[in-house]
């Protein structure tokens, strides 16, 4: 294990740079990858418009660009360090530094997309793209960030590898795919990824992520059983059972007893949908989650105990029940979100929400890995470059974190001014005393 820095926070920032990629540096391997590992970070800490390796060379040594070029090249495209590694010093040094102002309480699940021309590009698919907002040709990552109130940290990255692509072994063995990979669904790679940090025995929270993974019963079982709570998002087509209700019990007869839970006609779960619909006014309130630009940012919130219903017939015993946050904003005809979320049932509606909304860190993370760091303009096509350029993109996002963990919280700075005293007065003023 790598020791957290002892730099003082009083050194400057390029004191910490370096005494940071030191440290990262012991996970590299060869001496020979130190001076590239230091200059592709630097390079993606830098102002400029494109962080691909071209650009990036010009701007590190504009008068060596090609030796720049092929140096950071080989270093990304080809070098065989293990991304795994330097992701655990990554977070070894930064983590200490996220939790002074309060522990870990969210490990956050996305997947994000990356706009591609052309089918060369390692894992490139028409598929669904977050960033465009609609099915195009992209690649597309998953990923698990710790989080608290005031930051978040990317530990685990890995591409998703599309069942045409898995099944294509003239366009793996090109792109460099390992060759033990199987095709994963994206909630199968964000379960791995979830093992790996129990595993690793991270600081444990609750986990977030959108419907993408909510609406995967298996997945949400599989967080039960390795007793992870979560707040995740779900579809308004969720059948569910309203609170007090649940599948009937097994219907008595002649011959070996049944076991399976049943319905009929008369008795049938209802759409998460439906049910918020049939909520009375006394169950919606107004509740707060966090600071924005432009002020506390509220909406609308019920929260119910419910039991889901999927497939429940062929089970024994009932799903348990779990809350349903809905979110249903003032003027709407409808409401906008839905959650399903293994919190105790003693959780106050305040709490589940600012669990709920806690997932926009994961925006954030993105927004400045990709707009800021580049993050998306990796220019080669196979799984080593793709990976390793990831890994340095959250190396340099990571020394970001512990920068801005050296001031208080944002909040510190919001408390009132302490009053003046009583009839004080600015030096200068007429009415200040020995003024002459």
């Amino acid at each position: 294990m790598i020791k957290p820095l002892s730099v003082s926070p009083d050194a400057g920032s390029e004191v910490r740079f370096q005494a940071y990629i030191n440290a990262l540096s012991e996970e590299i391997g060869h001496a020979d990858r130190i001076d590239p590992l230091r200059s592709y970070c630097t390079g993606l800490l830098l102002p400029g418009e494109r962080k691909s390796i071209e650009p990036m060379a010009a701007r590190l040594d504009p008068r060596h660009v090609q030796a720049t070029h092929q140096s950071l090249h080989h270093f990304v495209a080809k070098a065989p360090w293990d991304d795994a590694a330097v992701l655990t010093a990554v977070r070894e040094q930064v983590l200490p530094a996220l939790t002074r102002h309060g522990p870990i309480t969210a490990w956050i699940l996305d997947d994000t997309g990356f706009p591609k021309k052309g089918s060369h590009s390692v894992g490139v698919a028409r598929q669904y793209c977050g960033q465009l907002g609609k099915q195009d040709n992209c690649q597309v990552a998953v990923s698990l960030s710790l989080a608290n109130d005031e930051g978040s940290l990317p530990v685990a990255f890995d591409l998703y590898l599309p069942e045409e692509w898995a099944t294509d072994p003239v366009r793996r063995t090109k792109a460099g795919v390992p060759k033990t990979l199987a095709f994963r669904t994206k909630p199968q790679i964000a379960l791995e990824q979830i093992r790996r940090a129990l595993a690793e025995d991270l600081p444990p929270g609750v986990v977030l992520g959108d419907a993408a993974y909510g609406v995967e019963t298996d997945f949400r079982t599989a967080l039960t059983a390795v007793s992870l709570s979560y707040v995740l998002g779900v579809q308004s087509t969720l059948g569910v059972w309203p609170p007090g209700c649940g599948p009937l019990p097994p219907k008595p007869g002649k011959g070996r007893r049944p076991k399976l839970q049943r319905r009929d006609a008369g008795h049938q779960p209802v759409s998460a949908k439906d049910l918020a619909l049939t909520l009375p006014p006394s169950a919606w309130q107004t509740v707060s989650w966090r600071a924005g630009s432009r002020g506390d940012l509220s909406g609308r919130f019920a929260a119910v105990r419910v039991r889901p219903s999927h497939r429940d017939y062929w089970r024994a015993e009932p799903h348990p029940e779990e809350w349903l946050l809905i979110e249903w904003p003032a003027g709407d005809t409808e409401p906008s979100k839905y959650w399903l979320s293994t919190l105790p049932a003693t959780t106050a509606l305040v709490d589940l929400v600012h669990r709920a909304k806690l997932r926009w860190r994961i925006e954030r993370d993105y927004q400045d890995l990709k707009q800021e760091l580049g993050l998306d303009h990796y220019e080669g096509r196979g799984w080593r470059g793709f990976h390793h350029h990831a890994t340095l993109c959250l190396a340099a996002y990571g020394f970001l974190v512990r920068e801005r963990s050296l001031f208080p919280p944002q909040e510190h700075f919001r408390h009132p001014a302490p009053a003046l005293s009583r009839g004080w007065r600015p030096r200068g003023h007429p009415g200040a005393a020995g003024t002459p």
